[in-house]
């Protein structure tokens, strides 16, 4: 790989325009990385953004150049050499190595149609520049036969003529093809160190390949552990879910039991009251004796009018039994006033028959 008239990679000349030394032949938007230099597996953000990245074509040397600037600042300067190799490491990432500039770059597209143009891109230069490497030496190795041959002539003709005009030009050309074989011997020594180099960068590749892989693996697995340490939370979550959902059914009976408490509390309350009063009445029971006579009179025309009153009812369980199907709304509080009247007479009966006994005694 020829080094010998490349730019330099910290040095940017780019002119554009009729006549240019170098032309813009792709221009696309991505954001640029750098292996870090220190671990050589992680990547290093070289711009805070997408910025411009572009092959350029220098039509002097015959070569192609990756640049992108960010603002003032040259990110990539890179000579494609025929040795290289764009990867694509992911649906919008790739990557390829530079040795001169002893780094890897990488480019993150925002699809992968452009990852895949600047791709094709990578390719098509890359080819260009292995025709022009091929043409180049071609052009070197009939130089250097040219040069062995008027070396020879010349030397049969110093044999023949021993000197003259002709022979100093010859001889000087002969110098010159010697000087640019020295060159281009010069050149293969720098090929060669510059192709033991990248064997060395590609080495060094793989390697950092092979770890990143193991990386992946190794984050593969912690990532299904994670999973499966998430699966077990929300399982666990689920389960306390479950325990307080039980604690809140729990604390509603709790608040009913309580509830119910009060009820029979205050009822509890009007009993006792009631026990007072009955009480109060008990005290009363000799002047109720006194009155027992004015009552057992009462009880009398009560009987009379209880048995009006049982006539009375007699019809109106025909009425309401007649009224029934037309009145259904009052049939709650008909029972309940029946209920009643058979109370308040089982009462006078009872009440009566505690009389009669009370006449007995006396």
């Amino acid at each position: 790989m020829a080094r010998a008239g490349g730019p330099d990679p910290g040095r940017v000349c780019i002119s554009v325009g009729p006549g240019a030394r170098e032309q813009p032949i792709f221009t696309t938007r991505a954001h640029v990385f750098q292996i870090d230099p220190s671990t050589k597996k992680n990547w290093v953000p070289a711009s805070k953004q997408a910025v411009t990245v572009s092959y350029f074509y220098d039509v002097t040397r015959n070569s192609y150049r990756i640049i992108s600037v960010d603002g003032a600042k040259v990110i990539i300067n890179s000579t494609i050499t025929p040795n290289m190799t764009f990867t694509k490491t992911s649906q919008k990432f790739g990557q390829w190595a530079d040795s001169r500039a002893n780094t890897v770059f990488g480019l993150g597209f925002s699809s992968e149609q452009q990852l895949a143009k600047f791709a094709e891109k990578f390719q098509e230069v890359k080819e260009a520049a292995t025709s022009a490497r091929d043409k180049s030496q071609e052009k070197i190795e009939t130089s250097s036969n040219h040069s062995q041959a008027s070396s020879v002539n010349g030397t049969d003709d110093e044999k023949a003529s021993h000197a003259g005009p002709a022979d100093t030009h010859l001889k000087s050309e002969n110098d010159k093809l010697k000087m640019a074989l020295t060159q281009s011997a010069a050149n293969v020594k720098k090929w060669e160190i510059e192709l033991q180099t990248l064997r060395e960068s590609n080495a060094r590749l793989s390697t950092a390949l092979q770890e990143s892989a193991a990386s992946a693996e190794q984050w593969k697995r912690q990532f299904s552990a994670c999973r499966d340490e998430n699966d077990q939370l929300r399982s666990k979550i689920d389960e306390l879910e479950e325990q307080c959902s039980e604690i809140s059914r729990e604390k509603e009976k709790n608040t009913q039991l309580k509830r119910r408490i009060e009820e029979l509390e205050s009822e509890l309350r009007e009993k006792e009251m009631e026990l007072k009063d009955l009480q109060k009445q008990s005290e009363i029971i000799p002047q109720l004796m006194s009155e027992c006579e004015y009552v057992s009179e009462k009880l009398e025309a009560a009987e009379r009018d209880n048995q009006d009153l049982e006539d009375k009812v007699r019809s109106l369980k025909t009425d309401v039994e007649e009224s029934r199907c037309r009145e259904r709304h009052l049939k709650a509080e008909l029972r309940s006033f029946l209920e009643v009247l058979d109370g308040k007479l089982d009462d006078l009966h009872d009440f009566r028959r505690g009389l009669s006994t009370l006449g007995a005694d006396d």
